[in-house]
């Protein structure tokens, strides 16, 4: 029996869900957890792909954000205290750049707040990083509606630039290993590493650019002007509708209930709008890639994440949003520390495929596949069973070449010419 992945979109739903969550709390507990919850389900998730080390990159930038963001606050000042580290070099600004400084006091207080907004930047990168790993670029290729098969082949594309980079610099490292290469110089790695990547990916975009051309894409359907105009209209009237109710909605003038009924009207517009194109763009699937309840699990288990950082918020926001002055250890909220931990369900839920291989269709192999006996060039193998009198089976004889003569085989004499 075969066990089937968990859908692309599901992957890339659980992921934005969890980095909502991120996005709401800087706690560096729950932050902490958020990021371990999504290192935990790529642990066990994930395969063997070209994509599936995503997650390692991404992890390393948000180590990187993090530092950087301890130095704008080092070099450029931010949140201050009282509680003093040390003193740089001050440089006294123009009355324009009011807010900004070069050095100065570098406070606890201020490296702490800095540290925190780093954290929440980190597990943001991280949870996207998941879902770099998780999702076959492939697949969501194939899920995306047919009226914007376009601009998801720039998404996927664009999606896909990282997780080729990291196929391309293992490639590369291995070569590197197997020539014996191991120096590390800057010139070195520019000429050795560097290179060889950009040069890989250029082949790689070019190729796919062929294959899509190839295939299709990027040509002029017999849509009539008529339906083209009334999708236009529904899609921009739904991008209006999206964007002026997300403002309303982070606004503190406009009312909640029109704010919305704003946003609602133009995500409806928006989604009438794709599905008015994509019955009129003809196309083809084999095999269609079906969203589940093993891929609404999924998707649910992400939204028990933002449920839970949204009580946390109802409930006890100073928890969510620590304060930096006087310096303490902020609480871990429960509420919230709960829905994220529910987050952690895909790991259960969709297990590893075996040998962490899956096929085009996000379905695994089967775990322990029937042996194939071997087959010799030009010899025929009986499959008969022993024989109940304990007597040997009978002796497997060559098969006859195309001449018509018989091989020689043990102490059988050749045949005669005929």
């Amino acid at each position: 029996m075969r066990r089937r992945t968990a859908h692309p979109v599901a992957w890339w739903g659980w992921a934005l869900l969890l980095a909502t969550a991120a996005g709401r709390t800087a706690n560096p507990w729950l932050l902490l957890l958020i990021a371990a919850v999504a290192g935990l389900v790529v642990a066990f998730c994930r395969g063997d792909e070209p994509w599936s080390g995503a997650y390692r990159v991404f992890l390393y930038i948000g180590l990187s954000a993090v530092a950087v963001r301890m130095a704008f606050y080092v070099v450029f000042g931010g949140s201050d205290g009282p509680t003093v580290l040390f003193t740089l070099p001050s440089v006294t600004l123009p009355e324009w750049a009011a807010g900004f400084r070069l050095g100065g006091n570098v406070t606890a207080e201020g490296a702490l707040a800095a540290l925190y907004d780093g954290m929440r930047l980190a597990t943001l990168l991280v949870c996207v990083g998941a879902a770099n790993a998780l999702a076959s670029p492939r697949r969501l290729l194939r899920s995306v509606p047919a009226a914007l098969y376009e601009v998801s082949v720039a998404v996927v594309v664009a999606l896909s630039v990282a997780p080729q980079l990291v196929a391309g610099v293992g490639r590369v490292r291995r070569a590197r290993a197997l020539r014996g290469n191991t120096s590390r110089s800057p010139a070195n790695l520019m000429r050795t590493v560097v290179a060889p990547v950009l040069h890989d990916a250029l082949d790689r975009s070019l190729h796919l650019a062929a294959a899509m051309a190839s295939r299709g894409y990027g040509r002029a359907a017999g849509v009539p002007a008529r339906d083209r105009r009334a999708t236009g209209t529904a899609l921009l009237i739904g991008l209006f509708g999206l964007c002026a109710g997300a403002y309303a909605l982070l606004g503190t003038t406009t009312p909640a209930p029109l704010a919305w009924a704003v946003l609602a009207a133009g995500a409806a517009a928006a989604v009438f709008g794709i599905a008015y194109a994509s019955k009129r763009v003809p196309h083809t699937r084999y095999r269609p890639d079906r969203f589940g309840p093993k891929d609404w699990a999924v998707v649910a288990s992400g939204a028990a994440a933002v449920a839970g950082t949204a009580a946390a918020l109802a409930l006890e926001p100073a928890a969510l949003w620590p304060a930096t002055s006087p310096l303490h250890a902020p609480p871990l909220p429960l509420t919230a520390a709960a829905g994220v931990l529910a987050a952690a369900a895909p790991a259960v839920l969709v297990p590893s495929a075996p040998g962490g291989t899956a096929d085009r269709n996000g379905t695994a192999p089967p775990a322990h596949p029937e042996p194939t006996p071997p087959q010799e060039h030009g010899t025929t193998r009986s499959r008969s069973t022993p024989r109940a009198d304990g007597a040997a089976p009978p002796t497997r004889h060559p098969a006859p070449p195309r001449g018509g003569r018989a091989a020689p085989h043990g102490d059988a004499p050749p045949e005669g010419p005929r």
